[in-house]
């Protein structure tokens, strides 16, 4: 498969990462011309300065990792990481609420989100290895109700987790693609023959920190 830099989101998520790996990670980006970054949001002013010449998107996260924040405080972070220059946000769905079935405060929370992002791309990280099937198929559909742009399997954040999984990205695919949304896989991608994969399932878009090996 050809280009598929063009669909790589190069991450660098860890919470021990320096101002010096963050350079790093921009100019691998723009080295190997990647769709664009995904990192923490105190580092977006870093990536706007760094990045400002390239077609590098800069995408941060949100209610990052757990997706637990009230919404007001999720609402706050997205407004501050407009204002520093963030491209997309990768926002993290509240798992318990999901679980209880709140479906309201899922749908109010990603629209209240979206309007926030002021026209920018809104992604959803469900969690998928919290998640039963039906509760995956539940949280796509929500997520098209409340209108966001793309469903994202995992923040690779969880214990023990495998991350991205062919099988959820097919079924995350089939839920959302008619109504226009896209899918994210994030979360276990180190190698090409997985990045295939996870495009050939219906992913658009890769999160992974292995980009470089996977290009190479």
């Amino acid at each position: 498969m050809e280009n598929l830099n063009k669909h790589i989101e190069h991450t660098l998520l860890k919470q021990d990462a320096g101002k010096g790996d963050l350079i790093k990670l921009f100019e691998e980006a723009k080295e190997h011309k990647f769709l664009g970054v995904c990192i923490n949001p105190c580092y977006v002013s870093l990536a706007k300065e760094n990045l400002k010449n390239s077609d590098v998107k800069i995408v941060t996260v949100i209610g990052f990792p757990l997706g637990a924040n009230t919404t007001e405080t999720k609402i706050f972070e997205t407004i501050n990481a407009v204002r520093d220059g963030a491209d997309e946000i990768d926002m993290v769905i509240n798992v318990t609420k999901l679980k209880d079935r709140e479906e309201d405060f899922i749908v109010n929370e990603i629209r209240g989100i979206k309007a926030a992002c002021q026209g920018k791309n809104l992604k959803v990280i469900l969690e998928t290895d919290l998640l039963t099937k039906e509760e995956i198929k539940l949280a796509c559909e929500l997520c098209v109700k409340a209108g966001a742009d793309f469903v994202k399997t995992s923040t690779g954040f969880v214990k023990n987790g495998v991350g991205a999984k062919v099988e959820d990205v097919k079924l995350m695919y089939e839920t959302v693609s008619p109504s226009g949304l896209k899918v994210k896989a994030s979360g276990g991608i180190r190698d090409k023959e997985t990045a295939i994969a996870m495009l050939e399932a219906g992913a658009e878009r890769l999160g992974t920190s292995s980009g470089v090996k996977i290009v190479e």
